[in-house]
């Protein structure tokens, strides 16, 4: 049995979203909740919420154990990009992208 739990359209960059989900990929809820505490970036806090989620799910809809719980499956997507503009030399005009993210956590029971 599995639970998921998805966070949308979130103002991080998918670069730096994909880099702490590596970190927490595979281990334990507790030591990924740990990790992700310990991060202390914007994206550790969105993944952090996302993992509490999963975990909440977990317990309340499927009534799995907390404690045997891991992260099986951890994905940050891009999602829509806001184009703005800035003003660049000469009278020209420079684009910003601001990207979004969509992450996904899967959490199973270790056997």
């Amino acid at each position: 049995m599995e639970a998921k739990a998805t966070a949308k359209y979130l103002r991080v960059s998918p670069i730096k979203v994909k880099r702490v989900a590596s970190l927490v990929r595979g281990k334990n809820l507790g030591e990924a909740i740990n990790i992700l505490k310990l991060t202390g970036n914007k994206p550790a806090r969105e993944i952090e919420k996302v993992v509490k989620s999963a975990a909440a799910n977990a317990e309340n809809n499927h009534d799995m154990d907390v404690t045997k719980l891991y992260i099986s499956e951890i994905s940050a997507n891009q999602g829509p990009t806001l184009k703005r503009f800035r003003a660049g030399s000469q009278g020209r005009a420079s684009m910003i992208l601001k990207r979004s993210s969509h992450i996904s956590v899967v959490l199973k029971e270790r056997a």
